[in-house]
């Protein structure tokens, strides 16, 4: 039944103007304003379908990765977003450690995550090949 629906996905943020300058400059992404519905902005990823970002007042950052960008190198991104002002979070839990830089890369593909100004978790992950 849904088989050929173009889906979306969307989440919230608690400020709609910080996180168009974060996701259009700072991660330099193409974000669109909605013509229809003032405030809502739509997130253009490559290969896919746009993402909706909405403004929410009681806003809560989600507790798990909302947008996870391939990229061929983690490490390159890490430095090349570090340098535009994000900060990666660096984990350094009994089971679950993260270098200096916040990339993971003991098991599973090389990973780094941060947050977008609203608190959500983004991530750059190796691509896979296939």
């Amino acid at each position: 039944m849904l088989k050929e629906s173009k889906a979306f996905s969307g989440f919230s943020v608690n400020d709609i103007g910080k996180a168009k300058e974060f996701y259009g400059k700072t991660l330099g992404l193409e974000v669109k304003d909605d013509t229809t519905m003032p405030g809502i902005l739509h997130l253009e990823i490559s290969g896919g379908n746009a993402i909706v970002i909405y403004p929410k007042p009681n806003h809560e950052p989600a507790t798990f990765t909302i947008l996870n960008f391939p990229v061929p190198d983690v490490e390159k991104a890490v430095d090349e977003l570090t340098a535009r002002g994000v900060k990666f979070i660096v984990y350094n839990q009994e089971n679950f450690k993260t270098n200096e830089k916040g990339i993971f890369t003991a098991g599973g593909p090389t990973i780094a995550w941060f947050n977008d100004p609203a608190g959500n978790i983004l991530s750059v992950i190796e691509e896979t090949k296939g």
